[in-house]
């Protein structure tokens, strides 16, 4: 884990801060034997041989598996790229051997002595040439076992010691060891020292060098000390409150410094100690886990800085109060020291081969101070899930910050529940089980902070390209990006929480091996080349269409209808070709999967008919053009405009404005009206009636005026004025006129009857109006209400009630009060 640990900072370190590529961090590596760039199958029997026994008996140590497993992934590597040797004389050879077609079996004619010599000869060829691939093929396959073997007996052993059960830090009995451990190191440190200032010579030497030295050591100690506070200061004169995203970006880079400055300072002053000669070798590997210690000390204040910043200017990682983020950053500064105090004990304990009572006792203070401290972050991220927004706002923006400070209060509650299951698994002697819980937590607290900074870097950088800062967060493409770097940094969490380089790199193969079905191989490689060329394949469609729109097609006399249909038709083909092409291009050869195919496409024509239909509609449309973009259409008792012709549906704009989608095999099936194919000429009809007793030939006269001066009404043929019919009511005239344009239909009918109307004021033509005539089935029941409604005496009703004024309701209900009826009154 601790190794993980310092490989994490390198990458961290590599990541964020780009002049650390020469930062040095040592890691024990095991000199692995490199196979020839040729098969030795000599060398590979004997390194083979030993895999298997060392497998067999399983005696061997970890480290010496995980040295044999990089020697056989090298061998395998080879043999993979053994198997494309003579690949070029092979696929000739074989398609002279399959141009002879299949030899004739027994019983059937023969074929010339010339010709079977021939294929005789290829095929004995053709053998010598797959005999090296297939040798290759074993080896590799024989490789890849024993790697699987390996990682297995790795994994079983990982298991076995992090349920081992070691001694207990809380057993006083401990207490001694772990101090006596302790002092001794120190101890150690001080007789180097003392024996290296014993000689003469060596005195010397240090007075010689006590000017450069002690320069050195002055320089680096200024460093270590003020660096962090000269970047604070820089960053605080480029980030006025009201920030650009410009001057974020150089307040960004300037606050790297914080771990830069402070880092070259002690690098200096360890240089410093170096040209002393005061240290012996054990002094000097400490010297190098301060510096990884240090290291990580700076990244993780650096992070706390960057995630719970002073200002409120720019977009807060976390919504957290000024109080609130001033603790963050007390928190975060603490667990990195800590996360340096656990490294640097693991570590020295390592070095100077303190016993397990001795580590025990020295990390569990460290380990409940780590439990505290996660405690306290996971409740300032619990803060930040609470600051929730109005549920009208939550709705609006689809649920997404519910969703995210759902995760938020998961993740406060994990880190709760490992800041007390550690301590207590480390108190109850299952120390490595303890390390093996806290350390990953901390390490992907550490991780999760980089990516919140990686993620306000990118929405910066959107910001600053697209000069719109508010809402960036929120925009598409950061959302991805930010996606993106979130993926790319599984590994590192795999790494975290125990997974191996080379359990990350077997991923690796398998993943560029690809996946195979049937005799088809589905890599990277094939997926890439098929996405290539089929993009390439499609933006020269689209291109191709839009110069055929837009310059080619307009200075031909087709109409819009048949240059839309050759725009689509083009499409439509270059995006069939341009995924043929693709396929043929990277290598998939489709008659391997034409059963399983063929299998599918009878359920897939039961499910998807109606969409094949729809489909095929749509071709034929575009073939024989009954309807165009811009045809004004009926369908279903719909009118609208047609907007858009699609694989599977037509897009119709209706009159108000509405879009009605309709499916293809509608318009191919059913009946469909279409008012201005081939021409925009249509008939308009106007019904009017006009009341009994009317000169019936003086309204026709007028009616036919009306229609010929009206400038959209065509003369040929004129207008016709029909005498309908004698209605109930009217005498009804239709106005039958043939309209240069069928579109204004409508301002055209509302004209005429504006013409209409005064027209007959002006002649005294009275229009009709709707008449009744009421028989009472008992009239003589109404006549003695209407008597006694008469005789009785009416109330006088008060001056100050104005009917005027009231309801029907209330004046009726007065009348009623005073003993009087609508009928009598009208009566009299």
């Amino acid at each position: 884990m601790i190794t993980v640990l310092r490989h994490l900072l390198l990458a961290l370190t590599l990541a964020l801060l780009p002049g650390a590529a020469t930062l040095s961090l040592t890691a024990t590596t095991a000199a692995a034997q490199q196979p020839p760039s040729s098969p030795d199958y000599d060398r590979w029997d004997t390194i083979s041989q030993r895999a298997i026994t060392a497998i067999e008996n399983q005696r061997a140590s970890t480290s010496a598996f995980e040295s044999l497993r990089d020697q056989l992934a090298e061998w395998r590597s080879v043999f993979s790229a053994a198997q494309s040797i003579n690949s070029n004389a092979i696929a000739t050879l074989d398609a002279q051997v399959r141009a002879f077609g299949p030899a004739p079996a027994e019983g059937e004619p023969g074929e010339g002595a010339e010709i079977a010599s021939q294929r005789e000869s290829l095929t004995k060829k053709l053998a010598e040439l797959r005999a090296p691939v297939k040798r290759a093929e074993l080896a590799y396959s024989k490789a890849d076992e024993m790697i699987k073997s390996i990682d297995r007996i790795v994994r079983e052993r990982t298991a076995e010691e992090l349920l081992e059960r070691g001694p207990s830090p809380l057993n006083p009995q401990h207490w001694p060891i772990g101090v006596h451990a302790i002092v001794s190191t120190f101890e150690d440190v001080r007789n180097e020292l003392a024996v290296g200032l014993s000689s003469t010579a060596q005195r010397a030497d240090l007075w010689s060098r006590m000017p450069v030295t002690a320069l050195m050591g002055l320089v680096g100690l200024v460093l270590l000390l003020r660096g962090r506070f000269w970047a604070e200061l820089l960053v605080r004169i480029a980030m006025p409150q009201a920030a650009t995203s410009g001057r974020w970006l150089i307040s960004f880079l300037m606050s790297l410094g914080g771990i830069i400055v402070p880092f070259i300072g002690l690098m200096i002053l360890i240089k410093a100690f170096a040209i002393s000669g005061l240290f012996a070798a054990r002094s000097n590997d400490m010297l190098q886990v301060l510096q990884v210690s240090v290291l990580i000390f700076l990244v993780a204040r650096w992070q706390a800085l960057r995630c719970f910043p002073r200002g409120d200017g720019g977009q807060l990682p976390l919504d957290l109060t000024p109080e609130q983020r001033r603790s963050g950053r007390l928190y975060g500064g603490a667990m990195g020291f800590i996360i340096t105090v656990f490294h640097f004990i693991y570590e020295v304990g390592s070095i100077n081969g303190w016993p397990a009572e001795a580590r025990a006792v020295a990390l569990f203070p460290v380990m409940v101070l780590a439990g505290l401290l996660l405690i306290r972050l996971a409740r300032l991220l619990a803060h930040h899930t609470r600051q929730q927004p109005d549920e009208q706002d939550v709705e609006a923006e689809g649920g997404a910050d519910t969703y995210r400070n759902k995760l938020g209060r998961v993740l406060s509650k994990l880190l709760v529940i490992v800041a007390v299951v550690a301590p207590l698994l480390a108190a109850i002697g299952y120390q490595k089980a303890a390390v093996g819980l806290l350390m990953p937590s901390l390490l992907s607290l550490m991780l999760l902070a980089a990516l919140i900074i990686l993620q306000s870097v990118i929405v910066e950088l959107y910001s600053l390209a697209t000069n719109d800062r508010d809402g960036a967060a929120d925009e598409l493409i950061p959302m991805l990006l930010g996606f993106l770097v979130a993926l790319a940094s599984l590994p590192l969490f795999a790494l975290v929480w125990g997974a191996r380089v080379s359990d990350l790199s077997e991923l690796w193969v398998s993943f560029r091996r690809g996946i195979t079905v049937g005799d088809m191989t589905i890599s990277p490689t094939i997926f890439l080349t098929l996405a290539i060329i089929f993009a390439i394949g499609f933006v020269v469609t689209r291109v191709t269409q839009g110069m055929l729109k837009t310059s080619l097609l307009p200075k031909t006399r087709i109409d819009t209808g048949g240059r839309n249909a050759i725009v689509s038709g083009v499409g439509y083909i270059g995006i069939f070709l341009a995924g043929l092409i693709a396929v043929t291009s990277a290598g998939i050869d489709l008659s391997s999967i034409a059963i399983v195919a063929g299998a599918l496409s009878v359920g897939i024509g039961f499910g998807l008919q109606t969409i094949v239909s729809n489909f095929v509609s749509g071709i034929i449309l575009l073939i024989e053009r009954p309807i165009s973009q811009g045809d004004w259409i009926e369908v279903n008792g719909q009118h609208g405009t047609v907007r858009e012709i699609s694989v599977r549906s037509t897009r119709i704009e209706t009159f108000d404005r509405s879009d009605l989608i309709i499916p293809n095999s509608d318009l191919i099936s059913g009946t469909v009206t279409n008012y201005t194919k081939g021409s925009t000429v249509g008939r308009v009809i106007v019904k009017v009636g006009v009341a009994y007793g009317t000169d019936t030939k003086w309204v026709e006269s007028i009616l036919r005026e009306i229609a010929r001066a009206h400038p959209m009404v065509l003369m040929n043929p004129e207008p016709a004025i029909i005498f309908h019919g004698i209605g109930v009511e009217s005498f009804d005239f239709e106005i039958r006129a043939i309209l240069r344009d069928i579109n204004f239909i409508m301002n055209v009918t509302s004209d005429m009857n504006h013409e209409i109307a005064a027209r007959f004021a002006k002649e005294g033509i009275e229009m009709p109006y709707q008449q009744r005539d009421i028989w009472l089935r008992n009239p003589e029941t109404l006549t003695g209400a209407m008597g006694a409604a008469r005789a009785k005496p009416r109330k006088p009703r008060p001056a100050s009630q104005d009917t005027s004024a009231m309801s029907v309701d209330e004046a009726q209900r007065m009348d009623d009060a005073d003993g009087g009826g609508g009928a009598g009154d009208a009566d009299r």
